[in-house]
């Protein structure tokens, strides 16, 4: 869920700005997955721009704090949110951890890193938000540990009813600075695209996993 619309108008013009998204009907991407994607989206460029990165940081940080207030600890997610997470923590003045994929195979075997203590409530940062599946593992690995989630802030969402699913039977709330819908209609006011390309980014939305086959 977005929470204010003028932050996330301008989240998706910081994003298209810096390329951390890129906007390419005619030429898709090839995802993980094996979907193809007219966007590619790769918020860890931001903490390579100082007043962006800044920008993301705090505008995260006001969203704990109006949120939860002040929670025990923030932990990001490896490894994309591993830096803008250790920021938000920074900026209010709390501890860090990050969540692994999985644990390590060699020494200590952690999944999570850093200090936790049992029935700490943590907020979870994570930089994009597409199916859910990995942002909820992690959240999962915390619950594990006896930590106490209150909830996600994500950057940028895909808005996918598959990752609203996945979430709601978790039954873990999820909050996002920017999304797809905001972002294309950005891109759109902004002539960073066609109307040609509107339609085709629209269609995909729709049905990501079967578009462009």
């Amino acid at each position: 869920m977005v929470l204010n619309k003028d932050t996330a108008n301008k989240t998706a013009e910081l994003l298209l700005q810096i390329n951390a998204i890129k906007l390419t009907p005619e030429n898709p991407f090839t995802w993980a997955s094996g979907w193809k994607s007219p966007i590619y989206c790769d918020n860890r460029i931001i903490l390579s721009y100082p007043t962006i990165r800044n920008y993301v940081r705090d505008e995260m940080a006001k969203q704990v704090e109006n949120l939860y207030g002040k929670p025990d600890v923030i932990a990001g997610v490896a490894t994309g949110a591993i830096g803008i997470g250790m920021l938000v923590a920074e900026t209010l003045g709390l501890p860090f951890v990050y969540v692994r994929p999985e644990p390590k195979s060699h020494g200590r075997q952690n999944q999570i890193e850093g200090y936790l203590e049992a029935n700490q409530t943590v907020v979870v940062i994570e930089d994009l938000i597409s199916t859910g599946k990995s942002s909820l593992n992690a959240v999962d690995a915390l619950k594990e540990s006896g930590a106490n989630v209150k909830g996600m802030i994500a950057i940028f969402t895909y808005g996918f009813s598959v990752a609203v699913d996945n979430f709601k039977e978790k039954d873990v709330e999820l909050h996002t600075l920017s999304d797809y819908d905001h972002l294309i209609k950005q891109a759109s006011e902004t002539n960073y695209i066609k109307e040609a390309q509107l339609n085709t980014l629209l269609a995909w939305k729709n049905n990501p996993a079967e578009w462009n086959k």
